[in-house]
């Protein structure tokens, strides 16, 4: 019994078992060849294992065991823990792979959108002067005489790409591509002196390749303005000390560049001198602005929003953090779709389907016009290029509603997923506590006095609690008492004086130890507890006088994402946190999880993942892009929700949500689903169009001209079909 080619990849399957032997089948050891000994080693130390084989040819091992102490469903489950270590390589290798080309093909952005406009210019041109000149070639005309014509001429001239492309696949690879192809039949063309036939399939063929090159372009602008990294001039401080305003590109390192308040920084480098309050979110992903001083590094793509400083340039242009970033995902943007790598398997093996198609044609009519129809009419143009345009409009689409997506593997994926994983700071919730209830102790204390006195002891703390009872304090207008020293007492609380009075903030320990009766609102304690919020203590002068209770709120629009993604085919929603139970439990409840699991680590997150994929489960994994990212590394399809052009961010998910919008996540998962759907009408299209010129061009019906106008009008027509995806509708819901 083998082991089936769609079982999950590290799913262990018994293939034999007898009392004291075992052997399981793992899909996975085919890619693990060079760790076999030390998988073995591995399982040989385990106690219940008298001894283990591991063969990665017939991806299985052979496992002699005490029954006594283990049962196969255990075996099973130590399989599975001691793969789960070599789980990411397997992965990679699987998917390198998968994504190996059977042939060389030309890469369409190898030339510019304004040569390929040149070329059809020419192209077209030259067609028509042979219309009005009525330039002829006869078959019976000279050899040489055929390869002369202005057409003739135009043909050999504009396809010279086409035939390095076409001879360097069989070349290197032994094997023609659709430019091998394309080449056979211009030469086939230009030696039966069809030399306008020829012409005509370059000039089709060019309009299907600027439509895709146009739509790819718009995908690198789209990803550009996304992550713009600064001002296209800076003001550079010269050695007598005054500035000059220069282009960015005239910037070298050493440099001294100045930026004023609201201007966005260009450069990566130290300030110099002065100082000034700089924004940083799009590459830290602090939400709170943060002081710069003299010795402190600075990014390109960040914003001074007070003060002016000067920065000695360390890193210029594409060195820069964010020009790296910027680069990371035009370059991922090439990544294939398995559906694109699908398709381009498919034309290779149909291109030699066309060359035996035309020897067999001839062989049967001795027709060349004939034969020549079974090289002209291909299936591999319009099924390439309109996959390829598909994915990069959808690409498109997303980075202009503000979700970075890092290939059009990535869209397939989401298409496909139907598990839902999310984290629970940050992500399910703002990641910024807030003060939710206050609650005096006895009836001479008012809210507000509560929290003013809690804020004197707070206003110098960093702890995020603090941070809630002080935006509580900034956002109400109220007043912070003058107070003394603030002493902090890690893991309880802080304390400091008012008017000579002690105030104590903290938790319950923290009263305790410092002789404070807080029975009075144990009532209130509890419910604030059983609402999920952190409750915080306020002493002042001996006397217990109040509490409040902090929560991280929820983000809005969550619930109706969560909603959305089960109609669009997610039918497991997963709450992964490393907080405590409690607080898990709560959130899990109110957004209907269908489970929770609480106080992971980030590795723990990484292999609930893992043991959802061996089950055969296709998972996205939303967090926020920092402490979730083993786990959005190995999902299927890792989101970082928010904050999103920060490095670490861009690195670690797959996929980036540049806004606090959690409804973005139902719609680019929409967005893949109507890409798919094109794509397979592609494929059908391109099949039966280009089928049924195949059949007309052998029984003589279409002529050579209208066959190679036909293929060509099909591929033009399913690359149009693609570009509808530049103007999807990325908020509708259907």
């Amino acid at each position: 019994m083998g082991i089936n080619r769609k079982t999950p990849l590290l799913k262990c399957e018994i293939i034999h078992s007898i009392k004291g032997r075992i052997r399981i089948g793992i899909r996975a050891l085919q890619y693990l060849e060079d760790y076999s000994e030390d998988l073995a080693k591995n399982l040989n130390n385990i106690t219940a294992i008298r001894e283990a084989h591991v063969n990665s040819l017939t991806k299985n091992i052979l496992i002699f065991y005490d029954s006594q102490v283990a049962t196969p469903e255990d075996l099973l489950e130590i399989v599975e823990a001691v793969f789960s270590s070599y789980s990411l390589v397997a992965h990679k290798r699987e998917r390198d792979e998968k994504n190996q080309l059977t042939v060389t093909e030309r890469r369409i952005q190898e030339e510019s959108i304004s040569t390929m406009v040149k070329r059809l210019v020419i192209t077209g041109a030259t067609i028509g002067y042979s219309a009005i000149a009525n330039n002829k070639t006869t078959v019976g005309g000279s050899f040489l005489s055929r390869f002369t014509t202005i057409p003739a001429i135009g043909s050999i001239a504009l396809s010279t790409s086409i035939f390095k492309s076409g001879i360097k696949s069989l070349v290197k690879t032994h094997r023609p591509n659709a430019d091998t192809l394309t080449m056979a039949s211009i030469v086939t063309s230009l030696i039966t002196g069809r030399d306008v036939s020829a012409l005509t399939t370059i000039l089709l063929s060019d309009i299907a390749e600027l439509l895709t090159a146009y739509t790819m372009n718009r995908t690198r602008n789209a990803i550009k303005d996304m992550l713009h990294v600064g001002e296209e001039f800076v003001w550079l401080q010269r050695t007598d000390g005054s500035l000059k305003k220069v282009s960015i590109k005239e910037v070298q390192k050493d440099d001294l560049v100045v930026v004023h308040t609201g201007e966005k920084i260009s450069v990566d480098g130290i300030v110099q001198s002065g100082e000034g309050v700089i924004d940083q979110a799009s590459i830290t992903g602090e939400f709170m602005p943060i002081l710069k001083e003299k010795g402190e590094n600075v990014f390109a793509g960040t914003v001074v929003k007070s003060g002016n400083i000067t920065i000695k340039a360390q890193k210029i242009g594409d060195q820069t953090a964010v020009s790296k970033i910027v680069h990371l995902v035009e370059e991922a943007s090439h990544q294939k779709a398995q559906m694109q790598v699908y398709a381009d398997k498919f034309s290779a093996q149909a291109i030699p389907l066309n060359f035996a198609l035309a020897g067999l044609v001839y062989a049967f009519t001795k027709s060349v016009t004939r034969a020549l129809n079974m090289m002209i009419i291909d299936y591999s143009c319009g099924v390439r290029l309109s996959t390829a345009t598909a994915l990069s409009a959808a690409i498109h689409t997303a980075a202009k509603n503000g979700v970075l997506v890092k290939g059009g593997n990535y869209i397939e994926s989401l298409a496909e997923s139907d598990t839902l994983i999310l984290d629970k700071t940050g992500t399910m919730t703002e990641g910024k506590p807030k003060i939710i209830s206050i609650v005096p102790a006895h009836e001479d204390m008012t809210p507000r006095r509560v929290v003013e006195i809690a804020s004197a002891a707070e206003e110098v703390s960093t702890h995020p609690m603090a941070v809630a009872v002080m935006n509580k304090i900034n956002r109400s207008g109220w007043n912070i008492p003058a107070h003394g020293e603030t002493k902090v007492h890690v893991g309880r609380g802080v304390e400091t004086d008012v008017d000579g009075k002690i105030v104590l903030v903290g938790n319950k320990k923290f009263m305790k130890e410092n002789h404070i009766e807080i029975n009075s609102l144990k009532k209130e304690i509890n419910q604030l507890s059983s609402r999920g919020e952190n409750v915080i203590y306020v002493g002042y002068d001996g006397k217990f006088i109040g509490i409040f209770g902090i929560q991280d709120t929820l983000r809005e629009n969550m619930k109706k994402s969560i909603n959305r993604l089960r109609q669009l085919g997610i039918d497991d929603a997963i709450l992964l946190t490393g907080d405590i139970e409690h607080q898990a439990e709560i959130i899990a409840s109110r957004m209907a999880m269908d489970r929770f699991e609480s106080e992971l680590l980030p590795e723990d997150k990484a292999k609930s993942v893992l043991q959802l994929q061996s089950k055969g489960s296709k998972v996205i994994m939303v967090g926020d892009g920092i402490n979730d990212a083993p786990a959005l590394a190995y999902a299927d399809v890792g989101v970082a929700l928010g904050g999103g052009t920060t490095d670490i961010a861009v690195e670690a998910a797959d996929i980036t949500i540049t806004r606090d919008e959690p409804l973005l996540i139902p719609s680019i998962v929409n967005l893949s689903k109507v890409t798919m759907k094109i794509v397979k009408q592609n494929f059908a299209t391109t099949i039966g169009i280009n089928s049924l010129g195949l059949i007309l061009g052998s029984i003589g019906v279409l002529p050579v001209f209208w066959g190679s106008v036909l293929h060509n009008f099909s591929t033009i027509a399913v690359v149009l079909n693609s570009t509808r995806l530049l103007y999807h509708d990325f908020e509708r819901r259907t």
